[in-house]
C-alpha cells in the first residue's frame, strides 16, 4: 500500500456535496476546507475540487487510476440520465437542477449490506459511529498523514465478533442480524458472487431478502449502491414525501403505501427510476 495522487481535469457531473450526502455511503466524511476524506475497500482517500478539477490523494493498495475510475463511475455519461429525465417536468428538473452532481459510487457489496442493515431505523451520524466502531475493532488499520484510518471487516474479520459484540458496539436491536446475516454469508446460504453476475432483478431482491435485517428497502439500496441496479427504488420518508407532494396528491402522506410510490415511478421513471430517486431525495432533503 503506497501514498498515491491523481488530479483530473475538466470532470462533469461531479461534485462532492451532491456525491457524498446524498444518502448512498457512510464513511466519507466533509473536511473543513470543504473536501472530503473516504475508507474504501482499498485504503483512504482525500477528494477535493477546484473548478472543474479534481485531486484524489492518499493510501490506496492498487492503482489509484482504476480504482477512481471505477468507483466514482467515471465511464457512465450522466448527462443521458439527466437529459432524459428533465424531459419528465419540470419538478424533475428541479430536482436534477439541485443535484447535478450526483454519481452513484461502485461500492463494495459486502460493506453495502452491513451498512444498510444498520441504517434501518436510524440517522446518519448513528450509522457512521456504529460501522467506525465495528471497523476499529476488527479492520485492517491505516495511518496517513499522522491520523489512524480502518479499512472496513471481511466476513471473516466479521464473523469474530458475537451478537454481544455488536451490542456493545452500539448496533442496539441490529446486534442479532447483522450476526445472522454474517454468518449466512459467511456459510453460503446466500452467495455475494451470484448477486453480482445476476441481472434479473426481482431474483437479486429475493435473495437479499432472505438475509436476516434486510427488507424491501434496505434490498433497494444495496441494489442501487452496490449492484447498479437503476430499477430499483429505494422508499423512505422523504421519497414518500416528495413523491407523494409532486405526483399523487394523497392528503394523508401515512395512507401512500410503496405499491401507490412504486407504481407511479415505474409509470414516470421506467428503467432509470433508481437515478430518480437520488435526484427527487437529496432535493427532498435539502428543501422539503
Amino acid at each position: 500500500m503506497k501514498e498515491q495522487k491523481l488530479i483530473l481535469k475538466d470532470v462533469d457531473c461531479f461534485e462532492l456535496d451532491h456525491i457524498f450526502d446524498c444518502g448512498q455511503c457512510f464513511r466519507w466524511n466533509k473536511q473543513e476546507d470543504g473536501s472530503y476524506i473516504g475508507v474504501i475497500g482499498s485504503g483512504v482517500l482525500q477528494v477535493s475540487k477546484n473548478k472543474n478539477n479534481v485531486c484524489f490523494e492518499g493510501v490506496i493498495d492498487g492503482d489509484i487510476n482504476s480504482i477512481v475510475y471505477d468507483y466514482f463511475d467515471l465511464g457512465t455519461d450522466y448527462n443521458v440520465f439527466k437529459n432524459e429525465l428533465s424531459k419528465i417536468d419540470d419538478n424533475m428538473k428541479k430536482s436534477i437542477e439541485f443535484g447535478s452532481g450526483i454519481r452513484i459510487l461502485n461500492q463494495d457489496l459486502w460493506e453495502m449490506i452491513i451498512s444498510f442493515i444498520i441504517s434501518a431505523n436510524n440517522n446518519i451520524p448513528r450509522i457512521k459511529g456504529i460501522i467506525d466502531r465495528i471497523s476499529k475493532r476488527v479492520g485492517k488499520r491505516l495511518e496517513w498523514r499522522g491520523k489512524e484510518y480502518y479499512l472496513f471487516p471481511t466476513i471473516s474479520e466479521m464473523a469474530s465478533l458475537s451478537v454481544a459484540d455488536f451490542r456493545e458496539l452500539g448496533a442496539g436491536f441490529r446486534d442479532k442480524r447483522l450476526y445472522k446475516t454474517t454468518q449466512m454469508i459467511l456459510n453460503g446460504e446466500v452467495s455475494l458472487e451470484f448477486l453480482e453476475k445476476c441481472n434479473d432483478t426481482a431474483l437479486i431482491r429475493e435473495e437479499l431478502l432472505k438475509l436476516d435485517g434486510v427488507g424491501e428497502k434496505v434490498a433497494d439500496c444495496i441494489m442501487l449502491f452496490a449492484l447498479k441496479r437503476f430499477d430499483s427504488f429505494p422508499i423512505d420518508v422523504w421519497v414518500r414525501r416528495v413523491m407523494n407532494t409532486l405526483y399523487i396528491h394523497n392528503e394523508d402522506e401515512t395512507k401512500v403505501s410503496k405499491k401507490d410510490i412504486n407504481n407511479a415511478a415505474n409509470e414516470l421513471f421506467g428503467d432509470i427510476r433508481g437515478m430518480a430517486q437520488q435526484y427527487l431525495f437529496y432535493w427532498a432533503r435539502e428543501n422539503f
